[in-house]
């Protein structure tokens, strides 16, 4: 089981300096490659973790961020239960399918020797000078040691064979009390036994250790053993030298692992789906000062799960491991960085709306399951347009009950977001929170000339933007939307007015186009746009052939043709697709154009479209006639430009 040596303790106060300066890492996760996992032990010399995987036969070794570093796989078929030695350089690992204990070197992660001992040994522990060990199958639990000081390493069987199957152990560091309690039984029984003779004689038993035992750990001071069971649904403790009870830890249902850190501190976890997860008590307390919930990883409704006996600290008890399992069958191991310290809350509630350079009240809270130091302090930043980086404002005192409040005056308008921390203590996590206000700005006047006009094609029109009185931003953008989705939104100038407020720029009109003049706000004025929608016609040109003379008569000029003749009318207009021109057909009679049913001709993708005038044109000796083309916005197939007439032209037939 997992337990912290004298000289472990040594090599950590050692070391602490440099650990010391060493910036706190986060709670971290990594994914373990493992079936099952059996134990885990922590190696705070070597600064590595090691896990038992019996199914796969083999012990992961990781950082301390749960980084897989070695896999040691040869021969140790079922390993299950580990125990670091007293200098923290050899690993004890009980392989049950083997009938031995593996002795591992921890500086290389090397097996340097094994100890054949009983059948099945399922957890090993060292106290009263020896290694023990539970062993058996069913109905052939006992227990046996191994003489660590003899050159031969005597092993002694036999020790109490009245356990039905191999009992899992623990130890106090340097103790000569050992505890030992049966896995999974209803009910769990549990034992402790004096071992400072070299043999084990029992000191006391109990069948009030709940049902289904899933791992148990002694206190430091050897007083009391910790036990997890699924029921009852709390963390009892019992005391080791007659097995009273002596408290308990409230957690939740279905308890599988405790661990218990070198001061005291108890992490109680439990298989909860629904739940948190684990629990950290400060010692003598029954209450919990941190809680972990785990998240789903898996497919299932419910969160990852606690492995039984998957918990671990660091012998500093600066971080608790803890082994997770999801719906998948997936293992990872997880490390919870500073967990003695209660996780704190902070809440900060501003007004949702404010007047700039008006006065507005923050309020909020800093709550802990541990009460905070009196006089407390939170710092205050305010972000805003002025300050996008953040300004701290002055500290301030949290009272009593764990509320707060300033005042302040923004600055600036917009988006003004104040952000409240708590930078933890030696009991106490640091805690964050912010809340955002939007603080009023002023309408900037902003204009753009042109709105409504039409313009001939290709026409070069100056547009000005005008920008009124502003804080710091005297930047305006304009931006041209031609009509058409084959022509984007472009900037088409951007800088700062002239000391007019004004800005221009030309364009080239072929389409009708929206024009925006856009200023995105200071912090004292607001983000506005305007727009001015002009139009562009398009250019009609309309020609005639197939006559044999033109002549200036009746106000215009006409076009003269033999009557075996059929005029041809071409059309030219900028090309867009599906575009179509108008063609309209008149008479004249007795002082009066009258029309004739006027047709859409398709134009060619090079912008030209052609009418034949068929027909017997004897009859139309003497008559006048017009003609003429054009560009119907919405009717002639598309609306990107406005509508455009063209030209008149006459013509009449003789014989």
């Amino acid at each position: 089981m997992r337990t912290l040596t004298a000289a472990t303790t040594l090599a950590v106060l050692f070391s602490s300096a440099a650990l010391a300066a060493t910036p706190a890492s986060a709670d971290s996760s990594r994914i373990l490659p493992v079936k099952q996992t059996g134990d885990i032990v922590v190696d705070g010399v070597h600064q590595q973790v090691f896990v038992s995987d019996p199914s796969n036969g083999k012990i992961v070794v990781t950082d301390y961020a749960g980084n897989v570093v070695k896999q040691l796989t040869t021969n140790l078929s079922g390993v299950f239960g580990l125990e670091l030695s007293a200098d923290s350089g050899t690993l004890y690992a009980a392989v049950r399918d083997l009938d031995a204990i593996a002795v591992i070197d921890t500086a290389t992660d090397t097996e340097s020797t094994r100890y054949p001992v009983g059948d099945k040994p399922l957890s090993v522990a060292l106290a009263g000078g020896k290694l023990w060990f539970g062993y058996g199958g069913d109905a052939a639990g006992n227990l046996g040691s191994v003489d660590l000081t003899g050159e031969q390493h005597e092993v002694t069987l036999d020790q109490d064979g009245s356990w039905y199957s191999a009992p899992v152990l623990d130890a106090a560091p340097g103790s000569d009390t050992l505890v030992a309690g049966q896995l999974g039984m209803s009910p769990a029984e549990v034992a402790s036994y004096d071992v400072s003779s070299g043999t084990a004689a029992k000191l006391a038993s109990t069948r009030e250790a709940g049902s289904n035992l899933g791992d148990l750990q002694v206190t430091p001071d050897g007083k009391d053993v910790v036990v997890a069971s699924g029921a009852p649904y709390y963390h009892q403790v019992f005391k080791t030298a007659d097995l009273d009870e002596d408290g308990k830890y409230v957690s939740t249902a279905y308890p599988n692992s405790v661990a218990v850190a070198p001061n005291g501190t108890v992490a109680g976890g439990s298989f909860a789906w629904y739940d948190p997860d684990v629990f950290v008590f400060k010692p003598g307390s029954s209450e919990a000062v941190r809680t972990y919930d785990f998240p789903n990883t898996g497919s299932s409704s419910g969160a990852d799960t606690l492995a039984a006996a998957g918990l671990a600290w660091a012998p500093d008890g600066s971080r608790l491991f803890a082994v997770t399992y999801n719906s998948e069958g997936v293992y990872s191991l997880r490390e919870f960085d500073a967990p003695t310290k209660a996780a704190t809350t902070v809440t900060v509630d501003a007004p949702a709306t404010a007047t700039r350079a008006k006065k507005l009240t923050v309020k909020g809270t800093v709550t802990s399951k541990a009460a905070l130091p009196t006089g407390a302090k939170v710092t205050v930043t305010r972000t805003d347009l002025d300050s996008p980086g953040g300004k701290a404002l002055t500290p301030v005192t949290v009272k009593a009950d764990g509320t707060y409040s300033f005042t302040d005056t923004p600055p600036a308008g917009g988006k003004v977001k104040y952000t409240v921390a708590y930078a933890g203590d030696d009991d106490h996590t640091a805690g964050k929170a912010s809340d955002t206000v939007d603080v009023s700005r002023a309408k900037p006047t902003l204009s753009i000339n042109n709105n409504g006009k039409v313009y001939s094609y290709g026409k070069d029109v100056k547009f000005t933007a005008h920008l009124g009185t502003t804080y710091k931003n005297r930047t305006v953008e304009i931006w041209a939307d031609p009509f058409g989705s084959d022509k984007p939104n472009k900037l088409v100038k951007s800088g700062k007015v002239n000391s007019d407020g004004n800005l221009s720029v030309v364009l080239d009109l072929k389409r009708d186009t929206k024009v925006t003049a856009k200023f995105a706000g200071d912090a004292r004025y607001q983000p506005r746009s305007v727009t001015s929608t002009v139009g562009a016609k398009v250019s009609v040109s309309t020609s005639v052939s197939r006559h044999y003379k033109t002549k200036s008569t009746w106000g215009h000029t006409y076009y003269f043709f033999h009557k075996s003749k059929n005029p041809l009318v071409t059309t030219e207009m900028p090309y867009y697709p599906g575009r179509q021109q108008k063609f309209e057909f008149q008479v004249y009679y007795q002082g009066t154009w009258y029309a004739g049913d006027s047709e859409y001709f398709g134009m060619g993708s090079d912008g030209v479209s052609q009418v034949e005038i068929t027909g017997n044109h004897s009859e139309d000796i003497g008559w006048r006639f017009r003609v003429r083309s054009s560009y119907i916005n919405g009717s002639s197939g598309d609306t990107v430009n406005s509508t455009t007439h063209g030209a008149w032209k006459y013509l009449t037939f003789t014989s």
